[in-house]
């Protein structure tokens, strides 16, 4: 009941600033209204090619494949062994002993037995495993556990050396590796339901739609959540053409050979890229984007089981919700910034026209989206600010529409701040996207200062690159002001 008078009163408020406007301003605006129209006409039409890509696959496409790969895999004489490759740092045990009760339980249902690689730094956490694995309450003597005991270099050294040993078992085509985060569920029917998938040699890996845990209730949750929502329709979008955006290092299946290819295992452990400004700028977090762009540009088609989730146990990194959205958005955002401008170099034939363009999208969309709010800011202060509460009921209209379309491709209903967490991640996003776009150097992991220690005076070579990065940064965001400007008729 709260829920419906809370929609009701939202969508009362944008009825009452509508009305707020005289009769003929968008006709002084005009230039305002036909940038802000072309802008919205492309995003929008955007979103509804890919909710219905995202249809199409969910309801369509994917239910016929999964039959066909069954079909295919039942005719196999041998089965998929596992190898479960998970990495623990400075998780609480309340986190680690639900994780690994799901990794054994699922690796105790695995056909034809399951290895499990456990990556850990810290004594406790290994005595803890050994405990949790001959606790189990169900038969493991399929299941062969190796704990391999690492110094704490980062999780990229830390997954080498696991893949590494999982290559001494020899795993073949016909296997598969599942990377696990130490704070994520799996289910238990995971590997019934991906060994099936690689009956296509086309495909390299797969991943799938993901839940989460946050025990506080909080805007944290809900924006953690409504992205979860988000993430679904676009992976189902790319999921039509088998080639997804991203291998989720929550949990991600690999195929056994290709994930223990010394040239796969090598781009885990020192990806890099050369940038014209910063130099070479060596990757510490993303091992997922590096993952992915191996398979990419090898030719290896990346796969999405929608009604398959992992469920990942979410803790807030910062006191506030603003800081916490801040560091988890700069650690993605630099991810997919590193890895997406080489991306773009692949050719559109090898890689999907669809899959190319969106890539790009990932480039474009931070600039689309904060030329919006430039346009309205100048138009109310040169013109008339009577164009802010249009301006605002546009958006709240839109949001409302768009956080619809998200949930009831869940089955869902949803409370009304989806719409304003949904903006929030839209502008404050593209911001981010922004800043990070001009440092990419900068790198540093929620539970491990990567990036180094702030108290250090930093090298003059630093600094110089740390001020040419803002002044680029500012200069970039100048010229798209005088843009906005100019399409307005403000100058």
């Amino acid at each position: 009941m709260l829920q419906a008078l809370s929609h009701i009163a939202y969508l009362s408020v944008i009825v009452m600033l509508a009305a707020l406007v005289p009769a003929g301003l968008l006709g002084d605006v005009k230039e305002a209204v036909v940038v802000l129209g072309v802008l919205g006409a492309w995003r929008y039409s955007w979103a509804s090619i890919n909710f219905t890509r995202a249809a199409i696959f969910r309801f369509y496409s994917y239910p016929r494949r999964k039959a066909r790969a069954h079909a295919r895999y039942a005719k196999r004489t041998v089965r998929a062994h596992a190898y479960f490759l998970t990495t623990s740092y400075m998780i609480e045990s309340s986190v680690t002993i639900p994780v690994y009760r799901s990794i054994f339980l699922a690796a105790s249902k695995s056909e034809n037995g399951a290895t499990i690689v456990s990556s850990v730094v810290d004594g406790a956490d290994e005595r803890l495993i050994q405990n949790i694995y001959a606790t189990m309450p169900v038969d493991m003597s399929s299941v062969k556990l190796i704990i391999d005991r690492i110094p704490g270099t980062g999780k990229r050294d830390a997954l080498a050396k696991s893949l590494n040993l999982i290559a001494r078992e020899c795993p073949t085509a016909n296997d598969i590796v599942l990377f696990v985060d130490g704070d994520s569920c799996v289910p238990e029917d995971i590997v019934a339901q991906s060994a099936p998938v690689f009956t296509n040699p086309k495909i390299g890996a797969l991943t799938t739609d993901e839940e989460v845990e946050i025990p506080q209730p909080g805007l944290f949750r809900d924006w953690f959540e409504l992205r979860f929502d988000q993430r679904q329709v676009m992976m189902c979008s790319m999921g039509l053409g088998n080639r997804v955006l991203t291998l989720t290092g929550r949990m991600s299946v690999f195929r056994g050979d290709l994930a223990t290819d010394p040239d796969f295992i090598n781009s885990v452990q020192h990806d890099f890229i050369d940038h014209w400004r910063l130099g070479r700028v060596n990757f510490l977090t993303g091992d997922d984007k590096s993952t992915w762009f191996w398979l990419m540009k090898n030719g290896y088609q990346m796969a999405y089981l929608p009604d398959v989730a992992s469920s990942s146990m979410e803790t807030q990194p910062k006191p506030t919700f603003v800081g916490s959205a801040t560091a988890l958005m700069v650690r993605w955002f630099g991810n997919m910034l590193r890895t997406n401008g080489r991306a773009l170099e692949l050719s559109p034939s090898q890689i999907g026209y669809f899959t190319w363009w969106s890539i790009l999208d990932q480039r474009l969309s931070m600039w689309t989206t904060l030329a919006g709010p430039i346009c309205m800011v100048a138009a109310a202060i040169f013109f008339d600010p009577m164009v802010i509460p249009i301006y605002i009921a546009w958006v709240m209209l839109t949001r409302y529409v768009f956080c619809t379309a998200i949930c009831l491709f869940r089955g869902r209903s949803f409370p009304i701040v989806y719409t304003g967490l949904l903006y929030f991640g839209q502008l404050f996003g593209a911001a981010v996207k922004s800043y990070v776009l001009f440092r990419l150097d900068r790198q540093k992991w929620t539970r491990q200062a990567s990036a180094g220690s702030s108290g250090i005076r930093r090298p003059v070579g630093e600094r110089l690159r740390a001020a040419s990065s803002a002044y680029l940064h500012v200069l970039t965001l100048g010229w798209l002001t005088i843009a906005a400007l100019y399409l307005t008729g403000v100058v």
